[in-house]
């Protein structure tokens, strides 16, 4: 099955699309060089595996004294673990995604040459350093996300043996970044280099999901209360949402309960709760995060696609 998405060249969605993996690129880039090299930090992937070989390799080749360069690494890794996904998993990578890694290796390099090994000077203060390089590889890969792309890397060994182990691809990825570092901790012998590695995995996934997926401020409500008809009237006339009434049985009683299914803001939650509070104190309330919300009244499904 094919993954690989095609846009219409120089189209308004092609440009958007490159616009967003430059950017991406360059962000994902400033991670790396400004906070996770300088610190030898190594989350995961192959520049993860390049920062090890950087600092393994310092006066070993007279083109690069001061040790191999990480994007240059990175960019010799990625080309054939593509090739490599490309037979064992079929046309997954496009084009987008071998612009994506060729342009973060290029600028990571192209950093480090511009501002040095250690430019902002951070000293001993290495968390700051794992929370705001995790901050900016986050933003950088949810934005080449938003493009349809990847910056391939470790990703593809994880799909390749999720193909042969059936094992889920998120653990996958978790392992394979996992072992690299661990790999960090075998070479510069410092606990603390796996523990700071694994705070910049978390902030990175973390901004990733909220670049991708966008900050929700939506709460999903399940509300089964005697009191079901004025909760309507105050969801409906008052605060202006829709719903859906579902049918449900008392699991213990067995009596037919009318089961209120709704989505609304903060604020909204707020009011709804303090209202239901004085109407019907014994009143059942779930409340979860939306992650999103598309349909009437907020986001619609049409223009979600068009910008995506």
């Amino acid at each position: 099955m094919a993954f690989v998405t095609r846009e219409q060249l120089f189209s308004r969605k092609w440009f958007r699309s490159y616009a967003l993996i430059l950017i991406g690129s360059i962000i994902m880039a400033a991670g790396y060089s400004f906070f996770i090299s300088p610190y030898r930090i190594v989350p995961g992937g192959v520049y993860g595996i390049g920062i090890v070989v950087h600092y393994m390799t310092k006066g070993l080749f007279s083109f690069a004294p001061d040790g191999f360069p990480i994007g240059l690494f990175g960019l010799l890794l990625n080309i054939p673990l593509t090739i490599l996904g490309i037979r064992v998993l079929g046309p997954r990578f496009g084009v987008k995604t071998v612009v994506g890694f060729i342009l973060v290796s290029g600028f990571i390099d192209l950093l480090t040459i511009m501002f040095g090994e250690d430019p902002l000077l951070i000293g001993d203060d290495v968390l700051l350093a794992s929370v705001f390089g995790g901050v900016l590889i986050g933003l950088g890969l949810g934005l080449i996300f938003k493009a349809r792309a990847t910056t391939g890397g470790s990703d593809i060994v994880a799909m390749i043996f999720a193909k042969y182990t059936r094992m889920p691809l998120g653990q996958l990825i978790i392992i394979v970044d996992s072992v690299i570092v661990l790999l960090g901790l075998a070479v510069f012998k410092d606990w603390r280099i796996p523990l700071y590695s694994w705070i910049t995995i978390f902030v990175t996934g973390r901004v990733i999901d909220i670049v991708v997926e966008g900050m929700s401020y939506e709460k999903t409500l399940m509300i089964i209360s005697e009191k079901h008809e004025e909760i309507k009237e105050k969801i409906v006339n008052d605060i202006r949402r829709g719903g859906t009434f579902l049918h449900g049985q008392g699991l213990y009683s067995g009596d037919d309960r009318r089961v209120i299914f709704t989505v609304v803001t903060r604020r909204e939650l707020a009011i709804l709760q303090d209202y239901i509070s004085i109407i019907d104190p014994e009143a059942f309330m779930t409340v979860t995060d939306s992650s999103e919300v598309l349909g009437k009244g907020f986001r619609s499904l049409k223009e979600k696609v068009e910008q995506s």
